[in-house]
């Protein structure tokens, strides 16, 4: 393989349109509740609104329903025969919307206070299940914003990392880097212990990738020089277009595999928090039943 072959084949596979992330409707709307809870938390609402009457009474009321709604959700994935109601990405959906409209309209409802015992308890319940479903929609957003072929892209990148590899002849270099995107590769994408060391792992690939991707860099810049202080008719033409080639190849195979690895670290964390928030759901409806029960009947 010479100088412009090899540079046309890794060029074909880096130059794959990098995805982005559309998460800009959520931030949005996480600013949106934000201020409102601050709002509410400041603006001496007992003076305007009482929960045992009038508005905020139909607050309370408004509130509790939509996180009953939210059920429906849990029975559209395990009931096929509702599939008339709509499709389960759209109730995915209109779920995250419920759990934080409902919670909010209950915090305006209880004036953003306690009271009684059986509110308080009803409240308290409410605050730990809306905010897993927080944790829960980020996991979900890092579990599922690069699953597009990413695995797949990985596989084909090394493929072709393989190929080059036995076919380099005139390029010497080019084995040596990429047995150490390889190596760095690897190093990224393996978590280091298990548990809570796999968790915080999670939260340190971004600088550990651009540690990774300065050192391949540098090494790819040391490794072309030399090659065209051996063979400079071969190289120094091409030497440009191949050290950029070879250094967003290798980019995209560290981002690539830190990606992946990401995921299955998402997906564990995702498939453990399911277990502990459906309990937690049930526990706030049986304390919201109570409340209601309690406030109806004294």
């Amino acid at each position: 393989m010479n100088a412009p072959d090899m540079a046309a084949g890794l060029s074909a596979a880096a130059a794959r349109p990098r995805r982005g992330h559309h998460l800009h409707w959520p931030i949005f709307w996480g600013f949106v509740v934000i201020a409102l809870i601050v709002w509410g938390m400041n603006a001496r609402l007992e003076r305007y609104i009482t929960p045992e009457r009038g508005l905020g009474y139909w607050l309370g009321i408004v509130g509790a329903s939509m996180m009953v709604l939210m059920l429906v959700y849990s029975a559209r994935k395990r009931a096929r025969w509702l599939h008339w109601i709509g499709r389960i990405p759209t109730w995915f959906h209109i779920h995250m919307a419920l759990g934080v409209v409902g919670p909010l309209l209950v915090l305006f409802h209880a004036n953003f206070r306690f009271g009684a015992t059986n509110s308080n308890v009803a409240l308290v319940c409410m605050l730990v299940v809306a905010g897993s479903g927080v944790i829960g929609r980020y996991v979900y957003t890092r579990l599922h914003a690069y699953l597009g072929g990413k695995e797949v892209g990985l596989d084909e990148l090394r493929v072709i990392a393989e190929r080059i590899r036995s076919q380099t002849t005139t390029i010497a270099f080019l084995g040596g880097v990429l047995d150490a995107i390889d190596r760095e590769e690897q190093r990224l994408s393996r978590p280091d212990g298990g548990g809570i060391l796999r968790l915080l792992w999670v939260f340190t690939t971004g600088i550990r990738a651009i540690f990774a991707r300065r050192r391949l860099h540098r090494m790819i810049d040391r490794a072309l020089a030399l090659a065209i202080q051996q063979e400079p008719h071969n190289i120094a033409l091409q030497a440009d277009r191949i050290g950029a080639t070879v250094r967003d190849y290798a980019d995209r195979r560290l981002d690539a595999g830190r990606r992946v690895a990401e995921y299955r670290v998402y997906a564990r964390v995702f498939s453990l928090w399911h277990v502990l928030h459906i309990p937690l759901f049930f526990m706030l409806l049986i304390a919201a039943i109570a409340h209601v029960i309690a406030v109806n009947i004294y």
